[in-house]
């Protein structure tokens, strides 16, 4: 999915000094925030840090928390699809960080239940959206 008010991130390299991989990582969660947002999701958290790792984005839907899983690449890398980094070790990772989110965070959204989403996306050398996939439920 293509949408072109993502078009307008600020697509600039980072500056000098910054981890290339990171603002990659910045512009994908900024990405699926604005995708989730659209569709109505609630963003109860972003970036929340644990021992295990960090959380990209908590959502909410009514009766449902949802811990999202941004994975960005670029259109002419070699990394593969984004959804091959979402292995069992990485999916531990994230109910482990999931976990301690929840013990910790006591103001949230009430739900009845959790899922744990991945969001794929594709950007071009310059930065740009080409694809965005929402996956639901993936574990």
């Amino acid at each position: 999915m293509s949408a072109d008010p993502d078009r307008h991130i600020d697509h600039r390299p980072a500056a000098a000094g910054a981890d290339p991989r990171r603002a990659l990582g910045a512009t994908g969660e900024e990405l699926a925030a604005r995708h989730l947002s659209r569709l109505g999701y609630t963003l109860v958290d972003r970036n929340h840090r644990t021992r295990w790792g960090e959380i990209d984005i908590i959502a909410h839907v009514p009766g449902t928390l949802v811990f999202v899983e941004v994975k960005t690449r670029r259109a002419s890398g070699r990394a593969g699809s984004p959804f091959d980094a979402v292995d069992p070790r990485k999916r531990a990772q994230v109910r482990r960080m999931a976990a301690a989110w929840l013990a910790r965070v006591r103001d949230r959204p009430r739900a009845e239940d959790l899922r744990f989403d991945v969001i794929g996306v594709t950007v071009d050398a310059a930065g740009r959206l080409l694809e965005l996939e929402h996956r639901e439920g993936v574990f």
